[in-house]
């Protein structure tokens, strides 16, 4: 049956559609994704390094594997100075999960050789925000692509919202990071406050509180890239095209990223796709 309420309807007015809050009941519906809440800290630990081996096996479904190339890493939320990265030359598809220490000693009985950059890059990021428990970097194509014109992205469409504010650029390329120098200046460019990243000539990086935020991040970042150079390409073509480019306003994108960029909606842009690999796997991942 129809129902007799009007429709919400997006205003510039005080007090309007844009200023509602979805958790609101007056909305008729409440928000049902947050982030799982523990009993434990190791509760925390092992559901935190679940989600690390599933996300691997989601990016090398994505295609988001390259070689030796890529890590995601962990803040053991236990011992706060021992840090989970993924360990050197392991496909994507293949990955269980090897701890670290924040100096780089193997702890746990890992045997496996660790990478010596996105150890420096991932450390000096963990040092400096303490607030990114998880920080996510692989070789993508369209993030790769679009990192070489040291540019943000546009507010061009809803998903582009979730980075307003909330993404900075590294605009210079010392070669492989091999130096603890490079770590510490991509740290300070992503700043205190913001999650994501584009290094140029490099690719991007995402950080969250926990791995669904920080793979949300990550994977709609990707996607936001890809869709700036989609959108960049017909822009290019000439202006016989007639297209005109229109861009999210200020208001709504403001009130965009704050409803679909925070660390709970991050977290469910990632549990679907968690749930489809533990599927597809049977969780041979999470031994």
């Amino acid at each position: 049956m129809p129902s007799n309420e009007a429709p919400v309807v997006s205003t510039h007015s005080n007090g309007s559609a844009l200023d509602a809050d979805p958790n609101s009941a007056a909305n008729g519906a409440k928000r049902t994704h947050h982030i799982p809440q523990f009993q434990t800290k190791e509760e925390v630990r092992r559901w935190q390094l679940e989600q690390m081996a599933g996300a691997f096996r989601v990016f090398a479904k994505m295609g988001f594997a390259d070689g030796a190339s890529g890590h995601i890493s962990l803040r053991d939320p236990v011992d706060t100075d021992t840090f989970w990265i993924n360990p050197y030359g392991v496909h994507f598809g293949l990955l269980k999960v090897s701890d670290l220490d924040e100096q780089g000693r193997r702890v746990g009985g890992a045997d496996a050789p660790v990478s010596t950059g996105g150890f420096l890059i991932h450390s000096a990021i963990h040092q400096a925000r303490p607030d990114i428990n998880v920080a996510v970097h692989t070789h993508t194509p369209y993030g790769r692509a679009w990192s070489v014109f040291g540019r943000g992205i546009e507010m061009l469409c809803q998903d582009s919202c979730m980075f307003l504010d909330d993404l900075a650029v590294y605009g210079d390329f010392g070669g492989v990071v091999f130096a603890a120098e490079e770590g510490r200046r991509i740290a300070e460019a992503l700043g205190p406050v913001k999650k994501n990243i584009i290094l140029r000539n490099h690719g991007i990086l995402s950080g969250g509180g926990t791995v669904g935020e920080a793979v949300g991040f990550f994977i709609a970042l990707e996607r936001a890239c890809q869709t700036q150079l989609l959108v960049e390409r017909v822009a290019g073509s000439g202006s016989g095209s007639g297209l005109v480019r229109a861009y999210v306003g200020e208001e709504e994108a403001r009130y965009t990223k704050r409803n679909i960029g925070n660390a709970d909606v991050m977290y469910m842009q990632f549990e679907p796709e968690y749930r489809l690999i533990l599927k597809e796997t049977g969780g041979d991942f999470l031994e």
